[in-house]
């Protein structure tokens, strides 16, 4: 579990002592938590059907520009660029956020941004537009998460905070899932029921989509809680005190693939974006790493963006190479559906298994599993045409997904026993930073070797990422955790 760290409120880990307004802030906290005890999370659905027309989107737009005519770089590069834009849109609205001191218009935004995204995308006759329109889906999105985290923890106390974000990632959770299943439902209907050519089909869903986000807007605006009394600069102190015990129960804050925002709050940690725009250069961001985390630490941190890289060469150019191999798009939709629904049912086995046994075993398993399955889909899918490639290739799928969760799992404990306790946030807000980072540059590795080479070099050079990545990692086995 995660547990409240000991000690009273004190002053800031610069050394700041709470301001006046702050402590004001406090008693409206506590005053709040009495009257927050029930019913006021019903604005979350609004939330949750916007982020299931993201979930779905996350898919149908590559599809879509493949349909306009890009090849694997293109979709690639899609998949990069929503990993990029969503960082300077956190950093953005975050700044926002501190000094205005609203919370709802920023939600409400968000949501109106992106159904406006999804009304332009039928519009969209170029793949190079399309890719655009993702980066600005993916800004405004990501940009409500940091705003997301405050909002539901408001009036409660801090321990309770880790159930608090474990309810967004549900909310988050379940609604991208349900996305990605009526995307999939309805690319299977769509030509069948109503005779519409897949371009036609997936416009259509893009009005669909931006519909529903509507309905999410009028959801919050009748739903929100009431005004907020949590200030950003305690939210961060707050959460600074919050401790992982035994590594599993992290992943709800940490290691789901949900809430852009922890990005965001770790690359502040890192002194990035602060609002008086006096951060620190990246030279000074590595000195100031290398005299606060240990070097097995640190020896983890650049495998596992090594290996986070391989994931996205892989994962990055994976919707062209299936288009290209005869499967339609319902049938891709089904594969990511089996991917996704294989990691959420494997993390509780997978975080037993890491109290259990030795977490970096554990994760060597799955890293290598991934590592041979990366080109043997090339090779399966290639070879063993539908529906018999289908049913091989989804197998790999399920296994693919479950291997994520033991990676999810096992890399926030070892991320904190390598850290000490004054660092251990910071050294979790560090791994999402270079997660991210390998991520977008694995995207665009990834497609770059597929569209001038082909698939399978692509795939293996995907697989030999995540190898070397182990091979980096493993050496921060024998590291201790420094005093």
């Amino acid at each position: 579990m995660i547990t409240q760290g000991s000690g009273t409120d004190g002053p800031d880990r610069d050394g700041a002592t709470a301001s006046p307004e702050e402590t004001v802030t406090r008693d409206g906290e506590a005053n709040a938590g009495r009257d927050r005890s029930g019913g006021s999370d019903g604005w979350l659905y609004g939330w949750a059907l916007g982020y299931g027309a993201v979930g779905a989107a996350s898919l149908l737009v590559p599809l879509y520009a493949i349909d306009l005519g890009a090849g694997a770089l293109i979709v690639s590069l899609i998949a990069a660029t929503a990993a990029f834009a969503g960082v300077p849109g956190a950093i953005l609205w975050g700044r926002l956020v501190t000094r205005t001191r609203r919370r709802r218009p920023f939600i409400l935004v968000a949501l109106g941004l992106a159904a406006a995204v999804f009304l332009s995308l039928p519009f969209l006759a170029s793949p190079w537009t399309v890719l655009l329109a993702n980066a600005a889906l993916w800004f405004v999105v990501a940009a409500a998460a940091p705003v997301l985290n405050v909002i539901v923890v408001e009036g409660y106390e801090p321990s309770k905070w880790t159930q608090r974000f474990g309810l967004l990632n549900h909310y988050q959770g379940y609604g991208w899932l349900a996305g990605l299943v009526a995307g999939g439902v309805w690319s299977s209907v769509a030509g069948t029921r109503f005779a519409l050519s897949p371009l036609a089909a997936k416009r259509l869903f893009f009005v669909l989509g931006a519909v529903v986000t509507l309905g999410g807007v009028a959801v919050v605006l009748l739903r929100y809680p009431e005004p907020t009394t949590i200030s950003d600069r305690r939210f961060r102190r707050l959460s600074r005190r919050l401790r992982p015990t035994g590594g599993t129960t992290t992943r709800a804050t940490w290691a789901v693939p949900f809430g852009l925002g922890r990005i965001l709050w770790g690359l502040r940690d890192l002194g990035f974006g602060r609002a008086n725009g006096s951060g620190p250069t990246a030279r000074a961001v590595l000195s100031r790493l290398r005299s606060r985390f240990s070097g097995g630490l640190l020896r983890y941190l650049l495998g596992a963006t090594f290996f986070f890289a391989g994931f996205s060469a892989f994962f990055g150019p994976l919707p062209a190479y299936l288009v290209d191999s005869g499967y339609a798009t319902d049938e891709v939709f089904a594969l990511f559906i089996l991917s996704a629904a294989a990691s959420a049912a494997a993390y509780a086995s997978a975080g037993a298994a890491a109290a259990r046994y030795e977490p970096f075993r554990l994760q060597a398993g799955a890293l290598l599993f991934r590592a041979g399955s990366f080109p043997v889909v090339a090779v399966v899918g290639a070879a063993v045409a539908p529906p018999a490639g289908l049913i091989a290739v989804g197998m790999l799928f399920l296994a693919i997904g479950g291997s994520w969760a033991v990676i999810a799992v096992t890399a926030t404990g070892l991320v904190s026993g390598l850290a000490s306790d004054s660092v251990r946030a910071e050294a979790l807000g560090v791994y999402t930073a270079v997660g991210s980072l390998g991520g977008g540059v694995g995207s665009v590795f990834g497609g770059a070797i597929a569209d001038w080479i082909g698939y399978l070099p692509a795939f293996v050079v995907a697989g030999g990422l995540v190898v070397g990545g182990f091979l980096v990692a493993a050496g921060a086995k024998r590291a201790t955790a420094p005093a």
